[in-house]
């Protein structure tokens, strides 16, 4: 996920990369492909040196003072760079909420249908919104339904913690639950 912009760089990841003559800074400290440092000079001896090794002069630290630059091969410096963006996102997990929901003269075997549901959301590392719906006449019944949230809960506590407990909003009790960190 590379392109070449219009000020001159290369963008990886929308962070602008300059490489070689892009550099125009008048001092930077060099660093060898191998590691070493071989201190502050100007760019252009900076680049005389890539060129002589048959590398590229990549700005890798444009913020530091002076900025830091190092000797090597940019097209590995760029596939490497993106093997290290595919690394992160595979590592990186994405909690989701999901629903529940449910309604005021629920049966017992419906209940241990949907906590049986909420249990795998649970141990798959989602968070679960229970939301117990009130329709017409039912709302007048809003706080005798209340044991059937906390029935719920006390199902799951195994494996959850409540985050919010139960509240009304607007015609429904909602309560959010969370997986228990081991």
């Amino acid at each position: 996920m590379y392109h070449w912009s219009t000020r001159g760089g290369v963008i990886i990841s929308e962070i602008n990369v300059q490489v070689n003559e892009q550099i125009k800074d008048k001092e930077v400290r060099v660093i060898s492909e191998d590691g070493e440092q071989l201190g502050i000079m100007s760019a252009e001896e900076a680049l005389a040196a890539a060129e002589e090794a048959g590398l590229d002069l990549v700005k890798i630290a444009a913020n530091a003072n002076p900025p830091v630059v190092r000797i090597i091969d940019f097209s590995k410096y760029r596939y490497e760079q993106k093997r290290k963006e595919k690394d992160q996102k595979k590592k990186q997990h994405v909690i989701e909420v999901k629903e529940v929901r449910l309604s005021p003269n629920i049966d017992t075997n419906d209940l241990n249908t949907k906590v049986s549901a909420a249990r795998k959301f649970l141990e798959k590392g989602d968070k679960i919104k229970v939301n117990l719906r009130f329709r017409g006449r039912e709302m007048s019944r809003m706080q005798q339904s209340l044991p059937i949230l906390q029935d719920f809960a006390a199902q799951l506590q195994d494996v959850a913690q409540i985050d919010k407990p139960a509240k009304a909003e607007g015609r429904s009790l909602v309560m959010i639950l969370s997986p228990k960190k081991n």
